[in-house]
């Protein structure tokens, strides 16, 4: 999100009054944002006026936005019940706007927004700016969770979002926030009198050839990520609090490393965000405001939920606290209950308001039968591949760390879903479609999150039509989404470039390094190089400064990613037949293990050699457990118990 120079000087005690982000911009300087997520938006208070930080402009800047305002004339009044002549996104758009001499608006929104409901009861409503909008503009109105492409591309200022283009498909303005209606009749009369584009083309990037961090912008990076931290009330970033799953992980792992600070870091970090947990219906908010844990915003979105489960299954391995697995099997029990389809399949979110356009932090406050007496915030029951994806990797987090078979039933239903009703071609691609029918793409975070969802399951199941499955999953990714050499040979784009060429497909940062750590992993467990290279390009992406440097507080994806492109993950393998009690339980104790990075791998020698056979394991006449790493291989275990001796730190094990 930008956020003009002048903001400080301009705005004096303003209170950020609403926003969402699975990851935020925080600690922004001046003309910079940190976003990191399609998810958030940025709305301030002011003596009762609320702004969009991309409403407020330098005291120089070029373009008038008080040019050509009017009073409302009495032919307004009379027109107070017109409404904006709303339509679907699509290229065809622009060749209309030429015919009409028009310009396009386009209305990025989220349906879980409070403030877009706020936009469009006032802002879209007002008679001047309804006028002015249809007789010169062509109005696109677009839900961010079903246009992937145009939610990565704008992300940074939304949501809402406001991008104004001419005719040509030139952006003209980009305004983030919700903007008050006399700052939208200024801004739409002042296009009209001067559509000069504001911004001038990005400079050309030399983007990094080794697929690593260097040691300097590595250093670089752990500093934002260590000064970012909030050491009273944990998290990264002062005002807004909320997990950011990246971070968290990153403290995790270095944690189990040996830093003390690290793992304080991240404990702290998980015990603040207890206080965001629904105590009634389960599922956590998305975040709280004025710089503690207490003042909660009530949207429950998918990918919040789906990663907040996934890292409370993950810290109750490491740490053993039973509040975690509480936390994630309350989320886990919401998505069942609110977000969950008859057919198996998961739903997108859930609107924080009970009416749109209003807070609704009373309702929060009820019990369960009298929330249901008022009736259910509007839930988005879209079931996009990309969410079902991120569920079904939760799911089999806590199924791993808590061994309750239920979860992992629940994420073996939405896959079957998944697979019958997105994937595309019948499945023999490999990819899949966002919903039943998109306007755009194949995009690349559904195929991504179904990937990572196939390698999880293959992590705690040791069956190897799962593998197959992801590495059917990258290689769709590598043949639709690879950024070429116009796009500087480095990362994968997120969207098949065929898709728009209005909506030009864009990298991001967040998304390459999910991608980078999902093809690594997946190389070690196929042992085909052809991944390493794909985690490889991705990190070139991510490792070039001009986009590492982008962010100042949530750095952690670009850490994660080249921290285990650099090593091998902890490999633990059973031997023994799949289906015998012996094996069953020591494999249960592997994936319930206390490791970030793993490789947990199940061997039954009647499935013939494991997929990557860098091991030649003994025939013991019964089940077994090794750990092997950096050409050592440990003594063999037989009794459950005895397994966590492999997640201890090697000075500390004495047998490997």
């Amino acid at each position: 999100m930008l956020v003009q120079k002048t903001f400080n000087r301009r705005v004096q005690n303003v209170v950020l009054s609403a926003f969402f982000g699975t990851a935020l911009s925080l600690g922004l300087s001046q003309g910079s944002a940190d976003a990191a997520s399609p998810f958030h938006a940025f709305v301030y208070r002011d003596k009762g006026d609320l702004l969009a930080t991309g409403s407020l402009q330098p005291e120089s800047y070029a373009r008038s936005e008080k040019a050509g305002v009017s009073k409302k004339s009495s032919s307004l009044k009379q027109a107070a019940t017109a409404k904006v002549n709303w339509v679907g996104f699509d290229d065809s758009l622009f060749a209309r706007a030429k015919r009409e001499n028009k310009f396009v608006l386009l209305d990025l929104e989220a349906v879980w927004c409070h403030w877009c409901h706020v936009m469009d009861r006032e802002t879209y409503t007002d008679p001047e700016v309804v006028k002015l909008i249809n007789e010169r503009y062509i109005a696109v109105k677009v839900d961010q969770d079903a246009r992937p492409d145009l939610s990565h591309k704008y992300e940074d200022y939304g949501w809402p979002a406001t991008i104004i283009f001419n005719a040509d498909g030139k952006e003209i303005v980009k305004r983030s926030g919700y903007i008050r209606a006399e700052r939208m009749r200024s801004l739409l009369a002042a296009i009209i009198k001067d559509p000069t584009p504001e911004e001038k083309e990005p400079p050309r990037v030399t983007y990094n050839r080794k697929g690593a961090l260097s040691d300097k912008l590595k250093k670089e990076l752990i500093e934002k990520h260590v000064n970012g931290y909030d050491s009273v009330y944990g998290a990264w970033g002062h005002f807004h609090k909320f997990l950011d799953w990246d971070s968290v992980e990153y403290a995790m792992e270095t944690g189990l490393a040996g830093d003390k600070e690290a793992e304080a870091r991240a404990r702290k970090t998980l015990d603040g965000q207890l206080n965001l947990l629904d105590p009634v219906w389960g599922g956590v908010y998305q975040y709280s405001t004025d710089g503690d844990w207490k003042h909660p915003h009530f949207e429950k979105i998918m990918q919040m939920q789906a990663e907040n489960m996934r890292i409370y299954s993950l810290g109750y391995r490491l740490y053993k606290d039973e509040r975690y697995l509480k936390a994630a099997s309350e989320i886990a029990r919401y998505l069942n209950q609110f977000l969950s389809s008859p057919d198996g399949a998961f739903y997108t979110s859930q609107d924080a308001d009970l009416i749109q356009g209003k807070h609704s932090a009373g309702f929060f406050e009820l019990d369960d039968a009298a929330r249901r007496a008022r009736g259910i915030p509007k839930i988005d029951k879209h079931s996009y591949a990309r969410e079902n994806g991120w569920a079904i990797t939760g799911f089999v987090a806590l199924y791993a760390a808590s061994g309750e078979k239920k979860y992992l039933d629940r994420a073996l239903a939405a896959t079957v879903w998944v697979e019958k009703n997105r994937a595309l071609e019948g499945g023999k691609s490999g990819g899949f479609s966002h919903d039943a029918r998109d306007a755009a793409g194949p995009y690349l975070g559904d195929t991504l999150a179904m990937g990572r969802a196939y390698l999880a399951l293959y992590g705690v199941t040791g069956d190897r039509v799962w593998l197959d499955k992801a590495r059917a999953a990258a290689d769709f990714i590598q043949k639709h989404f690879i950024a070429g050499a116009a796009e500087g040979d480095a990362g994968y784009v997120t969207a098949d470039l065929s898709s728009s060429k209005i909506a030009t497909p864009v990298r991001l940062p967040d998304e390459n390094a999910r991608l980078s750590r999902f093809a690594n992993l997946l190389y070690h467990c196929s042992g085909n190089s052809q991944y390493k290279a794909m985690a490889e390009r991705a990190m070139r992406f991510i490792a070039t400064a001009e986009i590492a440097r982008k962010r100042k507080i949530l750095v952690a994806g670009p850490l994660l990613a080249d921290l285990e492109l650099s090593r091998d993950p902890l490999h633990v393998t059973v031997v023994g037949k799949k289906g015998d009690a012996a094996a069953e339980a020591l494999f249960k104790a592997a994936i319930a293990g206390p490791a970030v990075y793993s490789r947990i791998e199940f061997y039954d020698r009647a499935e013939g050699v494991l997929p990557n056979s860098d091991v030649e394991y003994p025939d013991l006449g019964k089940a077994a457990v090794f750990s092997c790493g950096d050409g050592i291989c440990s003594a063999p275990v037989y009794e459950a118990s005895q397994v966590k001796r492999f997640f201890e730190p090697r000075d500390k094990n004495k047998d490997m």
